[in-house]
């Protein structure tokens, strides 16, 4: 699993076909081994939207992928190499074809969501799938940094925690990609919101409507005397027990994120969870989300209401990729890190 072959070739383009730009991957490791080059250019199918993007987003499941770590994820990725060179999923841009079965979308509709290959000037994608219509009052860049973040966001507040309004929620990692969506989107469904972050995010949290900010350079929320209905949990850095003194009898804390490592370090703070969870009244989930075409439209309203409006950190070129990964994994970035084409 731990074996990193050496990088092949790039694959040979048909001379007649038509190309455009791209980042790829051959094989496994840092940033260093992304490439931006010319490929071909893909073609819908029958019941495919081929979308010229506008703008793509940075996300924190970019990079295990780049490096294939932990490397159980190779099991589906590829072992030694990976099977598919793409890399990239949030997206916004434009329709510039449709096929011939396709009744949901027509060339010229500005559309966002979320589909492996982000990172380059097209890509193709079936009608059904993690496809629609951007709203006009938000930018492409401002759409390309919704998907992934905002529906894990949406599915970790909505799904398995049951928010309701009135409730008290707390946000760990409310700074960052997801945690600025979960923030608007639990204040949306009318929660008392306390967001955990560093100091110089303070003023930020709270200009996108948290009631509370918890500085956790100089206090550790799980030592306070408020108690959660909901804890949405991006970061890991607390025990399991810890978090569970300041939830409600009946609370719930979602996973979303958890340590790095190689092997099993991202997987310890679940295990534990499916092991404590007989024993407690509390609930402990973790979230796996999935990219919805409903969700997205969802998300398409309340951006249109002005509920939820992205937090954009740096907006990189198409060519710089590689830096634009380097910057998310340093992870000090305050919202979405975003490329424009």
């Amino acid at each position: 699993l731990s074996h990193n072959a050496e990088c092949g070739p790039a694959p040979a383009v048909a001379s007649d076909a038509e190309l455009m730009k791209a980042v790829r991957y051959r094989c496994y490791g840092p940033a260093d081994v992304l490439e931006y080059a010319e490929v071909e250019k893909p073609r819908p199918a029958d019941n495919e939207v081929l979308v010229r993007i506008k703008a793509a987003a940075v996300n924190p499941l970019d990079w295990p992928y780049m490096r294939g770590s932990p490397y159980f994820m190779r099991l589906g990725s590829g072992l030694g190499a990976p099977e598919d060179p793409r890399i990239g999923v949030d997206f916004a841009g434009t329709v510039e074809a449709v096929g011939a079965s396709v009744t949901r979308f027509t060339p010229g509709d500005d559309v966002f969501g979320g589909r492996n290959g982000a990172f380059a000037e097209y890509v193709v994608l079936a009608e059904d799938r993690a496809l629609a219509h951007k709203p006009a009052n938000i930018t492409f860049e401002q759409a390309a940094a919704v998907p992934i973040a905002a529906v894990t966001a949406l599915q970790a507040l909505r799904d398995k925690g049951s928010l309701e309004s009135g409730q008290k929620v707390l946000i760990n990692g409310a700074s960052g990609g997801v945690g600025t969506f979960a923030v608007q989107i639990a204040k949306a469904r009318g929660a008392e919101v306390t967001g955990v972050c560093s100091t110089r995010n303070i003023d930020m949290v709270r200009s996108i409507g948290a009631d509370n900010v918890v500085d956790y350079k100089n206090a550790n929320y799980t030592e306070g005397t408020e108690r959660y209905d909901l804890i949405v949990d991006m970061v890991g850095n607390h025990p399991l027990l810890a978090n569970r003194r300041v939830m409600k009898p009946d609370g719930t804390l979602v996973l979303v994120g958890g340590p790095k490592g190689n092997w099993i370090a991202p997987l310890k703070n679940p295990l534990k969870a499916m092991m404590l969870a007989p024993f407690v009244d509390e609930e402990f989930v973790m979230l796996l989300a999935q990219l919805r075409q409903d969700d997205l439209v969802v998300l398409g309203e309340m951006m249109e209401s002005g509920r939820v409006v992205p937090v954009i950190d740096q907006i990189f070129p198409l060519s710089e990729v590689a830096d634009a990964i380097r910057y998310s994994e340093a992870g000090r970035a305050r919202g979405k890190i975003v490329v424009s084409l």
